[in-house]
């Protein structure tokens, strides 16, 4: 039996992309496929979990006409997406590599012929060595069968193609034990899945257009994924090489272990 490549999924979420105006940074996509490629070439294949698609659509249409929020969050989710595609689909090409959209809803998962088809898609772009980049089908989830946010997503993913692990990249560097803006706040380096960390967790308000997941839902999914012996990572997507360090074994970010 061949060598099995080492698998990871890694989650960018909406605040690791843009900047406080929501305008999408191209150095900051730049430097997540640059890193991907390094690991291509340490023969370990990573899924791309990308968020963005929404806030990518509000910049090219601005204000709309539309008003009921999840018709809303269709239109522009539709006419970001390819965008997004775009963006990643040069940034790739400029490293020598390929990758490919997978757009799912929550029913692709459930068990039965649509969740064999994801596992054949999957498994057929990786073995070609195509980077897949998934988001959820905006455009067509219907509300009650929506993810809760990307993370959910990333660790469905995850769990389908039998990852390693699953680095969660949001703008802070991890769990802390309060505000990560305090002083006295020190960032949790390893969490076990028993421990009760959710104590620690701020309320946060956001707008439209940014990300559905705050820390409480991502202690959630983190612990849910590392109790499937998946290593999850939360981890800070705009410091620089955070994906290598963290896979290179460095304390970066908080650690999710079973």
């Amino acid at each position: 039996m061949e060598n099995k490549k080492k698998r990871i999924v890694v989650k960018v979420g909406t605040n690791v992309m843009t900047n406080k105006d929501n305008r999408i940074l191209g150095p900051v996509l730049k430097h997540l496929v640059e890193q991907i490629s390094e690991l291509y070439e340490e023969d370990i294949m990573t899924v791309l979990v990308s968020s963005g698609s929404a806030i990518a659509g509000k910049e090219i249409l601005g204000e709309i006409n539309v008003h009921d929020p999840s018709k809303r969050r269709q239109v522009y989710s539709s006419v970001g997406q390819p965008r997004m595609m775009r963006h990643y689909y040069g940034i790739f090409h400029d490293y020598g590599m390929r990758c490919a959209q997978v757009l799912a809803t929550k029913r692709d998962f459930s068990p039965g012929i649509h969740r064999e088809n994801m596992i054949n898609c999957y498994e057929s772009l990786l073995s070609e060595g195509i980077i897949p980049i998934a988001n959820e089908d905006d455009a067509v989830s219907v509300t009650m069968s929506m993810f809760s946010d990307n993370d959910e997503l990333a660790s469905l993913v995850a769990e389908l193609i039998g990852a390693d692990s699953l680095i969660i990249l949001s703008d802070t560097d991890g769990l802390y034990t309060g505000h990560p803006d305090d002083d006295d706040s020190e960032k949790l380096n390893k969490v076990q899945i028993d421990q009760n960390v959710e104590k620690y967790v701020q309320e946060s308000d956001k707008g439209e257009g940014e990300g559905r997941g705050g820390m409480e839902s991502k202690i959630k999914i983190a612990k849910e994924t590392a109790a499937k012996n998946i290593t999850t990572y939360i981890a800070n997507g705009k410091r620089h090489n955070v994906i290598l360090d963290i896979m290179n074994g460095k304390p970066v970010g908080t650690k999710f272990t079973s």
